[in-house]
């Protein structure tokens, strides 16, 4: 059993006693959870028609300033649950038609997930998807090759200065990098059933910010130079939203501008990045963003 009070699953490696105390995760020892329920805002072929049964964790481990789910992020709003608490959830969602089981921001829980995952057992037969920020230790993906069956990070940042300034984060790209290669590793080719659903593969997630294409562009070019073709999903996302940031960026105060994300849409189609999803310029805004009321947190 994994010992917190010396943490080091993700890449900060803060070695915090988060039995006594918290990292720079914010998450305590014990499994914390907002919501877990039937969510609709994935890719079409995560959500589909059902549901993707998503279990949003307390805590993160990258805390960018412009984080939409910021009170679950930086404010660790949550309960407190067992593994064997959501071990009945994983198994509730499934009997509710989830096509997955959905784990946003679970790295600060990865062992205690493990658990939960053992304890359903072959009850549980859907796949499982590993929501993440990109930002993770190689070691703790070793732990959980052959409990995920979807990973679907995010590639946020090129440069080491923005992910200094927005995630406090320099070392961001040197380390999502080598975490995506692994994660290709672990899950091989997109595979999908008859009904289009996602099954086994990774989606990588890029969102566009106002006033940083060409970061954006930065990033684009280094999945097509690093990573087989064809072998991922990329999802280009245009959601970003002013409404919930905080600290002082006015560089990040408005909205991405059409103009910004068509430049960065055409890029990544030169690149031959056309196996995935370009996002609606209509998803702006905070339709994305789930009311965290402990729904589902038994």
């Amino acid at each position: 059993m994994y010992s917190f009070d010396e943490c080091r699953l993700c890449p900060r490696s803060c070695a915090a006693n988060r039995i006594d105390k918290k990292g720079f995760c914010g998450a305590p020892s014990q499994l914390k959870a907002a919501r877990a329920a039937l969510h609709f805002g994935e890719e079409p072929c995560i959500s589909g028609t059902k549901g993707s049964g998503t279990v949003f964790f307390s805590g993160c481990n990258l805390r960018c300033c412009f984080c939409q789910n910021y009170e679950v992020s930086h404010s660790i709003f949550g309960k407190e649950i067992s593994a064997a608490e959501l071990s009945k959830i994983f198994l509730r969602l499934q009997k509710e038609g989830a096509h997955n089981i959905n784990l946003v921001s679970g790295t600060p829980y990865v062992p205690l997930i493990i658990d939960a995952l053992n304890q359903a057992g072959e009850k549980l037969h859907i796949p499982i998807v590993y929501n993440s920020s990109g930002y993770e230790s190689l070691e703790t993906l070793t732990m959980l090759d052959g409990y995920i069956d979807i990973y679907l990070p995010d590639f946020k940042y090129f440069s080491s200065e923005l992910s200094a300034k927005y995630s406090a984060a320099a070392d961001y790209a040197d380390i999502a990098l080598p975490a995506i290669k692994e994660m290709l590793r672990q899950t091989g080719s997109p595979i999908f059933n008859n009904e289009g659903i996602l099954q086994k593969g990774t989606v990588i997630r890029h969102l566009v910010l106002p006033n940083h294409s060409g970061d954006s562009i930065s990033v684009l070019q280094l999945l097509a130079d690093e990573l087989p073709r064809g072998e991922f999903l990329l999802s280009l996302m245009s959601q970003y939203t002013p409404d919930f940031l905080h600290g002082d960026f006015p560089e990040l105060s408005r909205k991405l501008t059409s103009y910004e994300y068509n430049k960065v849409v055409k890029e990544a189609l030169r690149l031959g990045l056309d196996r995935g999803y370009m996002q609606d310029r209509s998803s702006i805004g905070t339709a994305y963003t789930p009311h965290f009321g402990l729904e589902g947190i038994e």
